[in-house]
């Protein structure tokens, strides 16, 4: 019985080890940017091709009391994307069912409501079971100045430099625009590559 327990645990961790490694196996990839994920069109793509540049990842949702911070995250966009900020988007609807669309219908509500032209995903989960890898893996690191732990709420956002590090996370109602935010874009856009 002891044999077969030991068992058991080896290959739960060998299996662990090797989720993990899969997600950071892409040769040069920091970890951060190692998964791949679906666009509102569908199209899987890796998170690598945003490597080099400073990522701000947000879960976000249309029917929310902060919704209108897309019109914020679009002018971050249009201000800095020149100098390698890239914004993306994952729809989550596990927040008050606040993105209960279809990824037509978000894309459709973001454009005609908020004029969003930065990168739009599939809708994921956050939190949970189901929760997508890339948050699995966000939600692990202890990064200030909000820390390790579930997502709270809608619009929470991760900041990712150029050499793929997360270098801060920053609870739902910190706006985008908000100095704590924008400061650590500049810094990290400042950053060589």
């Amino acid at each position: 019985m002891r044999r077969m327990a030991g068992i058991s645990i080896v290959v739960a961790v060998s299996m662990l080890m090797t989720v993990d490694v899969m997600a950071s196996d892409q040769k040069g990839t920091p970890r951060s940017l190692a998964f791949k994920v679906k666009t509102l069109a569908g199209e899987e793509i890796g998170l690598d091709k945003y490597h080099g540049n400073v990522v701000l990842i947000v879960n976000v949702a249309s029917e929310c009391g902060l919704t209108p911070q897309y019109k914020q995250l679009q002018a971050l966009h249009e201000k800095y994307a020149k100098d390698g900020l890239r914004i993306l988007g994952f729809p989550c609807n596990q927040f008050g069912r606040q993105e209960p669309g279809s990824s037509e219908d978000i894309r459709t509500f973001c454009t005609a409501n908020y004029g969003v032209t930065f990168d739009l995903f599939e809708k994921v989960d956050v939190n949970g079971e189901k929760a997508s890898p890339l948050y699995r893996h966000l939600k692990k690191l202890n990064t200030g100045p909000k820390g390790s732990g579930e997502v709270g709420w809608n619009f929470e956002k991760f900041l990712i430099d150029r050499n793929g590090e997360v270098i801060a996370r920053f609870d739902p109602r910190t706006k985008p625009d908000d100095p704590a935010i924008v400061g650590k874009i500049k810094a990290a856009l400042a950053q060589k590559k």
